[in-house]
């Protein structure tokens, strides 16, 4: 079932719940009244026609002929005349007898005064009557069919409205769900022309206030996400592709030319070691585009617990000179560290945190002349900072701006092999703790990167 349909039964139904719940106030309310008036009316006929009686106006031989004259035509009320010790004086019709009164009926109109009641379809009252300083009971009963007859109409009127009405809500509720949800017709159309290849199309924004606006407004700025990340993507997957394809052609010529002929076992042996050097780069590469992957999780997916800094830096130290015997890394800690182990404790992942700073400390190394690092961690205000810098090459304008792109080789890449991975992978991992990173460089004045990490202090 569409919207549009669910909405105008839905307001429909609600609508005419509360229209049937006031018709049907509206006729017992009236059954009510009608209720009430003939009950007056009856007191009233009671009352003359016992008056008529005891003063002697009218003989109950003319009383009863005039009743049962009148009673072929309309409903005449019936009334009785009774002494306080109940002995009958005057009766319309005693052999219909509607109320049948019996002593208890009499005591009821004696201790109560008036009393109201109905018989069947019947209205009764019984009251006592004060006739010259001598109390009588009066009772008078009918049947009202004109007040009946009248609600009976108004019932048949009730329906015919309900009906009625209920047909104009539900066409009308229709019109004006068609009319309001056409916009959002308008935007399923809109976004039916949208596709990977179109997904620069954007929907109109009419009123940015109401709630279409805000739901247009919210669906663009996915669909900039969106755009960004399969822009990403694409490049991504070309750098890739890019990058793996070139250890995989020098790895193929290899096997080719050791094919195409007969060699010595030196030569096979070079050809190996050519072979295996192409095998390393495309697992570095292939692990740098793993801790890529991991880098961009989420951080609530990621298993975050106090790492102390200074340890991951020896951790981190060890492990570069044991792939890399040939660096210097200086590890410099101030003295003011020693003093609150939380100012140089942060909340992340060693394993992300050790990735960001093993490569940063290896770019040191990789363009300084005597492959050297210096690291100096220190703390100030909530951030534990952390300088890593070196005496190498330096970097141009060019290279600072474009340092943290992914796949980007600076200006000396021939001189340093590599993927272009590991910069943008530890700006990653240091912005996914919350952290900042900046490098300071001149050419021919070395590189500092300057690392800031919020610690638990």
């Amino acid at each position: 079932m569409k919207i549009r349909t669910a909405l105008t039964l839905k307001n429909t139904s609600v609508t005419a719940a509360i229209f049937l719940l006031c018709m049907l106030l509206i006729y017992l309310l009236s059954e009510q009244t009608r209720d009430r008036t003939f009950f007056r009316d009856l007191k009233s006929e009671g009352i003359t026609k016992a008056h008529l009686f005891l003063a002697g106006q009218a003989d109950a031989r003319t009383m009863q002929s005039i009743y049962l004259n009148n009673k072929k035509f309309i409903n005449e009320v019936e009334v009785a005349v009774y002494t306080t010790d109940f002995r009958m004086l005057y009766h319309d019709a005693i052999q219909n007898d509607i109320i049948k009164e019996t002593q208890k009926m009499i005591d009821d109109i004696l201790r109560t005064k008036e009393i109201e009641f109905h018989i069947g379809k019947y209205q009764g009252v019984g009251m006592v009557y004060l006739f010259e300083g001598k109390e009588y009971i009066v009772t008078a009963a009918a049947y009202d069919g004109y007040g009946h007859d009248n609600v009976a109409g108004l019932q048949r009127t009730l329906v015919a409205l309900f009906i009625v009405g209920v047909s104009l809500l539900f066409a009308a509720g229709y019109f004006l769900a068609r009319v309001s949800l056409r916009p959002i017709r308008n935007i399923v159309n809109e976004v039916e022309t949208i596709s990977a290849s179109r997904i620069d199309r954007r929907l109109p924004v009419k009123n940015g206030k109401d709630e279409l606006g805000e739901l247009s407004t919210a669906f663009n700025a996915l669909l900039d996400r969106l755009e960004i990340s399969f822009n990403s993507q694409k490049m991504f997957v070309s750098n890739v592709s890019h990058e793996l394809r070139t250890p995989l052609a020098a790895l193929m010529a290899e096997l080719d030319l050791s094919l195409q002929k007969e060699r010595t076992a030196e030569q096979y042996r070079h050809a190996m070691q050519n072979m295996l050097q192409d095998a390393r780069r495309m697992t570095r590469l292939i692990d740098g585009l793993l801790n890529l992957a991991k880098a961009d999780y989420r951080k609530e997916e990621i298993s975050m617990r106090d790492v102390r800094l200074d340890e991951l830096l020896l951790d981190v130290r060890e492990t570069i000179l044991r792939a890399h015997p040939e660096y210097s890394i200086e590890l410099l800690f101030g003295q003011e560290e020693a003093d609150d182990d939380r100012m140089i404790t942060t909340t992340g992942n060693p394993y992300l945190l050790n990735i960001a700073f093993s490569n940063l400390i290896e770019n040191n190394c990789k363009y300084s002349v005597n492959h050297s690092s210096t690291v100096q961690i220190s703390f100030w205000d909530r951030w534990t900072v952390i300088r890593l810098s070196d005496s190498g090459i330096g970097m141009s304008e060019t290279d600072k701006q474009n340092l943290f792109t992914l796949f980007y080789r600076g200006e000396d890449e021939k001189v340093v092999e590599g993927h272009g991975i590991g910069m943008a992978l530890s700006q990653k991992i240091i912005h996914l703790h919350k952290g900042n990173i900046a490098v300071h460089s001149e050419r021919g004045k070395g590189t500092t990167f300057v690392v800031e990490l919020p610690h638990i202090g």
